[in-house]
């Protein structure tokens, strides 16, 4: 944790309280998430973010507005991490006409062009193609903005991978390219799937530089995500990391989990990325135990509130099913 010392010496305590807030959130999102979908307000997938809430916090916490995000269909904490209202991603889970996708897009497809977050993808590696194209255009138009795209462990086995990478080395695009390696394609281990268990050895296949980091811990992943965002913005040319985590539920919410034993998942637990930096926040005195548990109440609430918005929000209408169906030109 050497390095996190040295990161909380950097952030002031108003974006450490915020930086604790945000990955609360999340997680207390996800678990509510989990209980609407057993009281059967959810239908469709649901892919849990639990585990791995430090990935989205640390790297969006030093993205600036002008960068583009996309992710793949684990994108609840992506969506809170890029500024969206908890109440409009409970909104969208439910399929209400005041969701962030005006209810049409459920658990896999959370956007808002807005805040240049350009959503969720159900496709494995879909997006990565068109994560190149949006870097592409900011380079045609000279815009300054760095496209971060993030995936999982199991999308580098495809086509697209290979493909999105490649030309982003061909045409120098200012693209972070970022892995969530939570270890697990589904119910496939990394190992069993791929010929190399470091995800980053991929980019030297394209002469990219890359790294690999803890993604259990937030303000190590911050300070990887701040120097590789440099690394784009200053050369013009892409970045690779890999971050490596943890997800403690099952790939998505009907997974039994066969495939991994109890005594896996007990171990990663000890390295709960929230209970760590709860810990670190205390033991360095920058909060106390009743400062972070007022915050914690203060996320129950928010989170309640939420629910409660959502669930009294009206349904789509059936004429919205002809609605945004071009672009406005």
């Amino acid at each position: 944790m050497a390095e996190a010392n040295v990161a909380v010496k950097t952030l002031d305590k108003k974006e450490l309280l915020r930086l604790y807030h945000e990955m609360a959130l999340v997680r207390r999102l996800e678990e509510e998430a989990a209980h609407l979908y057993q009281q059967g307000k959810i239908g469709g997938f649901l892919h849990l973010y639990i585990g791995q809430e430090a990935v989205a916090s640390g790297l969006l916490s030093v993205r600036r507005p002008e960068d583009h995000v996309l992710t793949a269909y684990r994108d609840h904490g992506v969506a809170i991490a890029c500024g969206i209202e908890v109440k409009y991603v409970i909104a969208e889970l439910l399929g209400k006409a005041t969701g962030v996708s005006k209810g049409k897009g459920g658990s896999m497809h959370l956007a808002d062009v807005r805040l240049n977050y350009w959503g969720g993808y159900a496709i494995v590696g879909s997006h990565l193609p068109l994560a190149a194209g949006i870097a592409l255009a900011d380079k045609y138009k000279g815009e300054p903005g760095v496209t971060i795209c993030m995936f999982g462990d199991g999308a580098t086995n495809i086509g697209y991978f290979h493909e999105a990478l490649n030309l982003s080395m061909v045409w120098d695009l200012p693209v972070l390219w970022l892995c969530e390696n939570n270890q697990y394609g589904m119910g496939t281990a990394v190992e069993r799937a791929s010929a190399v268990e470091e995800i980053r050895q991929k980019a030297e296949g394209y002469g990219m530089p890359n790294s690999r980091i803890n993604g259990m811990d937030v303000l190590e992943v911050r300070g990887a995500a701040e120097e590789a965002l440099g690394y784009v913005r200053e050369n013009g040319t892409p970045y690779f990391l890999e971050v490596v985590t943890y997800r403690f539920q099952g790939h998505s919410i009907g997974d039994p989990e066969r495939y991994r034993d109890k005594e896996e998942v007990d171990r990663w637990r000890e390295a709960d990325p929230i209970k760590i930096f709860r810990k670190h926040l205390i033991d360095t005195g920058a909060f106390s135990v009743d400062d972070l548990s007022i915050e914690e109440e203060r996320v129950d609430q928010e989170v309640a509130e939420a629910v409660e918005f959502a669930e009294a929000s009206p349904d789509p209408p059936p004429e919205a099913l002809y609605e945004n169906i071009y672009a406005d030109s």
